[in-house]
Parts: C-alpha cells; sequence; structure tokens
C-alpha cells in the first residue's frame, strides 16, 4: 500500500478521496488548517498553504503519492483576496512540485496530481473544452490556478511524474453554502420548511457543467494510477443554466413557483465571469476509463434531500 498526502483533506473533494484511499488500505495524510479538523483513517498535520512550509512536510512525509487540493476556492473571494489566493492556489503548488522534484532525484518517487480548474480557460475560446484548449483565466483564482497547471507540466519535463486533472463544477452535500449551489439547495429546504423567506442570487443565465463531487475524487485517483503522467478535463459534457439548478432545487421541495420567492441582485455578479462552461471528458474516458455515475436532476436532488434531512434532524 501506498503513503499518501492529500492538501485540503477535510474539503468536500478532500474528504471523498481520503474515504477512498483509507478504504483501500493506504498510508493517509493530509493537511488542514485546524489542529480540530480530523478525518476517520488518516493523520492530519496542520498547515497554512499561504505560508512556505508545505514543501518540508512532503519531504518529511516521504509519500508515495500527493494530491493538491487546497485551495482558495471561491472566485468572489479570490477578487476580495488576490494575494492569498495566488499564495495558496500557486506558490504552494510550486513548492510541493519542488519537493517531489528533490525525493525522485533522491531515489524515492513520488506521484503528483494537480486539481485544476475550468477556471483557467475564462470565456473560452470553443465550446466544448479539452485539454488543448487556449488558457486564458479572467479572475484571480484562475490566474493562480494556471500558474498551477503549467507548472506541472513544467515539472513533468523535469523528471517529475506529475498530472492535472481539469475539474468543472463538482457538487455534493459537503459544499459549503457560500457556492451558489449549496446556498440553493440549503434555501430552497429552509423556505420549504418556513425558515427563510427569500433567496437572493446573481445572474441566473450562467451555464456550467455540474458534477458530482465522489466521481471527481475518483478521477483524481485514477489520474494518479495511470501508466502515464496526462492532463485530463473532467466534466460531464453537458451544461445548465444557474436558473436551471433554481428550478431543479425547488422542485424538490414542491415549490413550482419558485420566482416568487428569489430574486438576484447586481452586487452578487462576478466580474469576468464566463456565460458558459462545458468540457469534453472523451481524455479521460479513453485513457482512465471515467465517466460520471450520476446525472444533473439526480445531484440536485441528493443535495436538497441532504438539507432536508439537517432540517428535520
Amino acid at each position: 500500500m501506498s503513503r499518501v498526502l492529500i492538501t485540503g483533506i477535510t474539503g468536500q473533494d478532500g474528504s471523498y478521496l481520503a474515504e477512498q484511499l483509507v478504504a483501500e488500505g493506504h498510508e493517509v495524510h493530509g493537511t488542514a488548517l485546524r489542529s480540530d479538523d480530523a478525518v476517520a483513517g488518516a493523520e492530519v498535520h496542520v498547515v497554512d498553504l499561504a505560508q512556505p512550509g508545505i514543501g518540508d512536510l512532503v519531504r518529511s512525509v516521504e509519500p508515495d503519492e500527493v494530491y493538491n487540493l487546497a485551495a482558495v476556492s471561491s472566485v468572489f473571494q479570490s477578487w476580495q483576496q488576490p494575494a492569498l489566493t495566488a499564495a495558496v492556489n500557486g506558490v504552494a503548488a510550486a513548492e510541493m512540485l519542488a519537493a517531489c522534484r528533490d525525493l525522485t532525484e533522491a531515489g524515492h518517487p513520488v506521484r503528483f496530481v494537480q486539481a485544476s480548474s475550468a477556471e483557467i480557460f475564462g470565456v473560452p475560446s470553443e465550446i466544448p473544452q479539452t485539454e488543448s484548449t487556449a488558457i486564458r483565466p479572467t479572475s484571480p483564482y484562475g490566474a493562480a490556478k494556471a500558474y498551477a497547471h503549467s507548472l506541472v507540466n513544467v515539472y513533468r519535463g523535469a523528471g517529475v511524474w506529475a498530472a492535472s486533472c481539469i475539474l468543472y463544477n463538482h457538487e455534493s452535500p459537503r459544499r459549503p453554502e457560500q457556492f451558489v449551489t449549496r446556498k440553493i439547495t440549503a434555501s430552497a429546504a429552509r423556505i420549504a420548511r418556513g425558515l427563510q423567506e427569500r433567496l437572493e442570487l446573481g445572474s441566473l443565465s450562467a451555464r456550467r457543467d455540474w458534477g458530482w463531487a465522489p466521481d471527481y475524487a475518483d478521477a483524481l485517483r485514477l489520474a494518479l494510477r495511470a501508466d502515464e503522467p496526462d492532463d485530463y478535463v473532467i466534466a460531464t459534457g453537458v451544461s445548465h443554466s444557474v436558473e436551471d439548478f433554481v428550478a431543479a432545487a425547488f422542485s424538490r421541495v414542491g415549490i413550482d413557483d419558485w420566482r416568487s420567492v428569489v430574486t438576484t441582485s447586481e452586487g452578487l455578479l462576478r466580474p469576468g465571469d464566463a456565460p458558459q462552461q462545458v468540457g469534453d471528458a472523451t481524455h479521460a474516458r479513453d485513457v482512465l476509463g471515467w465517466s460520471p455515475t450520476l446525472g444533473f436532476s439526480e445531484i440536485v436532488d441528493a443535495m436538497v434531500d441532504a438539507d432536508l434531512a439537517a432540517l428535520d434532524g
């Protein structure tokens, strides 16, 4: 069994991936910001990726596999804290890759997988996007992810086994509520139970390619176990609008006239937001054998049902 290091192990993707790897019998280590964070079966190290030091942890743990999932994960937050976003989403990846190179050259080969993002494409030059789509980020988040994505290719050329999964939007009940999808499902549940009156959103027309988070965690694992390191778009190939998501969530709680409780605000619009993102995961399907297991409506239903269950105790 392998020794594994997952940055951001307590996040949505990190927790699902850790569960998969612990179940396989691997020795799992992870990073978190707080000492009271815990993941069953894993050893958690308290590390702030905004500060230097993650490279030293990689060298001391001497993992066989590294999954870099930690990030300032909100595009909106990246506009408020661009320097922090650059440090966590970009510079930390550089530290880790340098440490992986040191270990590899010392005779301990390390496999590294970067959780990249569709935001590296900005307003895409083509639809759907593939691994060869031009990288033109339009937010601090996308720019930092683009830097880390480029470094994966740089260090791959320098002898490090480094792969990148370009993840499109992926959701689950573990998604924090500051993200629009969970904000929608949690609000729909509270409104249905009479605990909230209205839901305020930004653009309803933006279209995204939404998948199921456990599937995307599995894609990261498959990418790392591939024969050769490469880049992979991880997506469903189908886009839906925010309005579609709202309608599906409120329908699940029995509110068909959702427009009576949902309003929009220009203050919630994100600058540089792409009108549509949709990925072509043909390469991942052909090489990794990966494909999504849940469709759009099933994902929304699962999230709403979890929020209702949490309210009902």
